[in-house]
């Protein structure tokens, strides 16, 4: 039998402004545990990302949640569990996720977030991987970051294909259909 795909999840450690975002958390679990999939996430129970890990947990799915000393009292206020790595930086911790999963999703958050993304879009662009790249564009909260992807092209900085690297959808179901 085929190892199930491992999901990595990129959102905030913030619930946010909008009832929406912590709503496509909870949908984003839900689905990776009926799918069958296994998260893997920065490790926090705090903002999205806990609600994301919970979701996945309480719907059976694996989840491997990866961590820094530094955010350990901050992020993981209710303590650590066998399905978690400590990594001594941010760094190792990106490493890490990204080595652990088949693609990527992007749920709202913020500068974290938007460093993950970018990483992982910057090495997709040089041609150290080709896993999914799927930004769930709830409630329009990314439109502002894909016009300026548009703009860094038609300014010259960066070739056409590298929005190309980036699936938008507009929901969890979105990015369901899309790994699937």
């Amino acid at each position: 039998m085929a190892n199930p795909l491992s999901l990595c999840v990129y959102c905030g450690a913030r619930p946010g402004a909008h009832p929406a975002y912590l709503q496509a958390a909870d949908d984003l679990g839900q689905a990776i545990g009926d799918k069958g999939w296994r998260l893997v996430y920065g490790a926090g129970d705090v903002g999205i990302m806990g609600a994301v890990a919970a979701a996945a947990a309480k719907a059976g799915a694996a989840t491997l949640g990866i961590i820094p000393t530094h955010l350990v009292q901050r992020e993981a206020k209710h303590g650590l569990g066998a399905d978690r790595i400590v990594t001594e930086t941010m760094h190792e911790r990106k490493k890490v996720m990204f080595m652990n999963a088949d693609a990527i999703a992007v749920l709202p958050g913020g500068a974290g977030s938007l460093d993950e993304f970018f990483e992982v879009l910057t090495w997709a662009q040089l041609g150290l991987h080709a896993k999914p790249i799927i930004l769930v564009n709830v409630e329009g909260y990314w439109s502002p970051l894909m016009a300026l992807i548009h703009n860094v092209v038609e300014q010259g900085f960066a070739d056409p294909s590298v929005a190309e690297f980036i699936t938008e959808v507009p929901d969890v179901a979105g990015l369901v259909a899309a790994l699937s």
